[in-house]
């Protein structure tokens, strides 16, 4: 008998609880509440960039919404976890405090993760994904420095803290109206709640809601995926129906998983998907070498009427350097009247792209010669970013040229000092080399024109007996500005929430003008190529296609003695960065060995419109080949799509039916990205094969680099000790 009244008094609910009916009807209202809060997010994600709105018809977003919900579904049932598994336990669903704990919280960190989001969404025109996790690797103290002074932190604690605040209110509002009224009178079975063959009969239906629910979809098959919200023709619209912390989720599977599982998976035979890459790359000015060993080695012999007289070359890879917004390129706006002078004196390419849509893309595939593939978007900080590629420093150190690399910012961002010492380059000047900077920002560094100042100095100490190369990249066009307190240009007005960045793209146009005005008198002035080149673009209200091209779209500019009269002022060929070495090495002159992914854009047969394979960043494995004027998107587990793009003052994407082009690109594209990949996982990219290691074994068979790459204080001692 004391067994059974111990027994009575363990499974007696809490006063004022009325069992399993009002356990679900808390869980029904939490789950009511839970979607209204995601919906509400979504609202303010439209609301927030409701520029990119344009001319989306409301039905859209209705449809956007609609599939919200499918999604917000999903994650509901994943909250509401442990109040459907209470349903076996009488304590469990007394324990109505701890309950509303765990709701607050996940309410809680949702909401945070909706706000992070607007500002993210608006810099990047992507849900969250893996670009969340790539800064949290960065250094903490510039990561910091950029949300403090790039966003507003404050704010958005104090609206996170009281939205968390009204959701603990609302859950705890939901548990007097579910709770039912006591009974008066209460028999021994109604004490000990519902028999326990009656919450498994009810958790059972539950469990059956639920897996449909968080299926997302009726369908035989595989459940809700990312591509299911894609129904509409607005790029915003489709975004807008995913849910942020699904989208977090799957972005942090991908990431915290082995990169090699998110490359590429080849689709057709090794031999077939070399065969067609070779045709891609290979011109009637190269030689295949090395065919069993690698897959588009070759001798490049340039024409010799292509050849320029130049002994010098710098690379100048300007920060977000949208094409959008280039004057040259067609934009009304007068953001870049410096770049547009320059244009007049060399020679523009109109269709060019960056593989990617971040600094670091830009930076290996502009000077590596290497594509953004699906799993390497952070080669430089992969093993495999110590691999030897085929790039402008081996190709030029090869012929004794000395090198410079002049930088407003940090060399440990990104493993910029790294990558580019194991790739052949010994002189670094950057963050800490500056002296009575005009700006000193506590981010990124100091502003565009110290950055050019310096160039210009370094470039008039070289040794004059030796050729060089230079890489000078600019900073000031990035979230937080590195602006000057007095700005030589004026604001930029008119723009909505792009202002202030127009208004810093027009002062690293005006520091760019600077440069070539200080340095336009110097002796080796008329000796060099200068490549003028964006690294990537950024997210504008005019989405075109898909892909979002204005996010690649950006400038190459060639500026030589003789190159207009040569080549014409203009070219609508297509090009993306991995052109960019290739295209230089022509102007050089002489055979060089080389296994760049690109092609020299100035020796291509008159009936070749260019090609090119890019891919955002983050965790989203789109990818697409642009060639002429169409544009082929692949995006994972979906059917490819084909339109036809406009860029310039008047931007348009036509979507197009399926024809046998479409098959051709796409199968182009899947043989180019199994090749890449397969060559970089072999480390098989390079020049050349490296010599033997001791024991015999190739070093090219080697994933990381024989020596640790040197800092760039070492390397400057090395050189100058």
């Amino acid at each position: 008998m004391l067994s059974s009244l111990r027994r009575s008094a363990r499974e007696r609910p809490a006063s004022g609880f009325n069992g399993l009916a009002a356990h679900l009807r808390f869980t029904f209202a939490s789950a009511l509440a839970l979607l209204v809060l995601f919906a509400l997010l979504r609202l303010g994600l439209l609301l927030f960039n409701r520029e990119l709105i344009g001319s989306t018809p409301l039905a859209s977003f209705v449809e956007a919404f609609g599939n919200g919900l499918r999604f917000d579904l999903r994650l509901t049932v994943y909250i509401l976890l442990p109040l459907l598994l209470g349903v076996l336990s009488m304590r469990v669903m007394a324990a109505r405090g701890l309950l509303r704990l765990w709701l607050s919280v996940c309410a809680s960190l949702t909401i945070l993760l909706g706000l992070i989001e607007l500002n993210f969404y608006r810099e990047f025109h992507q849900r969250l994904n893996s670009l969340v996790f790539q800064y949290l690797q960065e250094d903490p103290a510039t990561v910091l420095s950029m949300l403090w002074h790039g966003f507003p932190v404050l704010q958005l604690l104090a609206s996170w803290g009281v939205a968390s605040a009204a959701m603990y209110v609302l859950f705890g509002w939901l548990q007097r109206p579910t709770r039912g009224a006591p009974t008066v009178c209460e028999t021994g079975a109604s004490r000990r709640g519902s028999a326990w063959y009656t919450r498994a009969a009810v958790f059972g239906v539950l469990i059956l809601v639920c897996v449909v629910a968080a299926r997302g979809t009726l369908r035989q098959g595989p459940p809700l995926r990312w591509g299911d919200a894609f129904t509409t023709e607005s790029m915003f619209a489709n975004h807008l129906g995913l849910n942020a912390t699904l989208s977090l989720y799957d972005a942090a599977k991908n990431r915290f998983s082995s990169h090699r599982d998110n490359s590429w998976k080849a689709t057709l035979p090794a031999e077939q998907a070399q065969a067609i890459t070779r045709e891609l790359l290979l011109t009637g000015n190269d030689q295949l070498v090395d065919a069993e060993l690698a897959p588009v080695r070759r001798n490049f012999q340039p024409p010799v009427d292509g050849q320029l007289p130049v002994r010098n070359v710098v690379v100048i890879l300007m920060e977000s350097f949208a094409g959008r917004f280039v004057g040259a390129l067609g934009s009304g706006e007068g953001i870049t009247p410096n770049f547009d002078r320059l244009a007049g004196e060399g020679l523009l390419f109109e269709r060019f792209f960056a593989n990617g849509t971040h600094t670091h893309q830009g930076m290996f595939a502009s000077m590596a010669c290497f594509p953004n593939l699906p799993g390497f978007e952070y080669l430089m900080q992969t093993p495999e970013g110590g691999n030897r590629f085929s790039g402008l420093p081996q190709l030029l150190s090869a012929r004794a040229f000395n090198d410079l690399y002049v930088y407003n910012g940090d060399f440990a961002w990104d493993n910029q000092s790294g990558f580019f010492s194991n790739q052949g380059m010994t002189r670094f000047i950057g963050r800490g080399d500056y002296v009575d900077p005009v700006v000193a920002d506590p981010t990124w560094g100091v502003s565009d024109q110290d950055m050019f100042t310096r160039a210009a100095e370094e470039l008039a100490q070289l040794d004059r007996s030796k050729p060089f190369y230079a890489l000078l990249q600019t900073l000031s066009n990035h979230t937080p500005y590195a602006l000057p307190e007095r700005l030589p240009i004026a604001v930029v007005e008119g723009h909505g929430a792009l202002d202030q960045h127009l208004t810093a793209m027009r002062y690293s146009d005006w520091a760019l003008g600077q440069f070539f005005d200080q340095v336009r008198d110097e002796p080796w002035f008329k000796q060099t190529l200068f490549v003028v080149v964006g690294d990537h673009g950024f997210g504008v209200p005019e989405e075109v296609t898909e892909m979002d091209l204005f996010r690649f779209n950006v400038p190459l500019l060639l500026i030589a003695p003789g190159i207009s009269e040569r080549f014409g002022s203009r070219r609508d060929v297509v090009g993306t960065q991995v052109d960019v070495v290739p295209t230089i090495m022509g102007r050089l002159g002489g055979e060089v060995q080389h296994q760049c992914w690109g092609r020299d854009l100035l020796s291509l047969a008159t009936d070749d419109p260019g090609f090119g394979i890019i891919k955002p960043s983050g965790s989203d494995q789109t990818v697409a080949m642009i060639r002429g004027d169409r544009v082929l998107i692949q995006p994972k587990e979906q059917a490819a799509r084909l339109y036809r793009y406009r860029l310039g003052a008047n931007p348009q994407g036509e979507r197009l039916a399926p024809d046998a082009e479409a098959a051709q690109l796409q199968r182009q594209l899947e043989a180019y990205l199994q090749t890449a990949t397969a060559s970089l996982l072999a480390n098989r990219s390079g020049d050349r094969e490296r010599e033997a290691a001791p024991g015999g074994v190739p070093l090219a068979s080697v994933g990381v680099p024989t020596e640790p790459p040197k800092t760039p204080n070492q390397a400057r001692k090395a050189r100058e000790g």
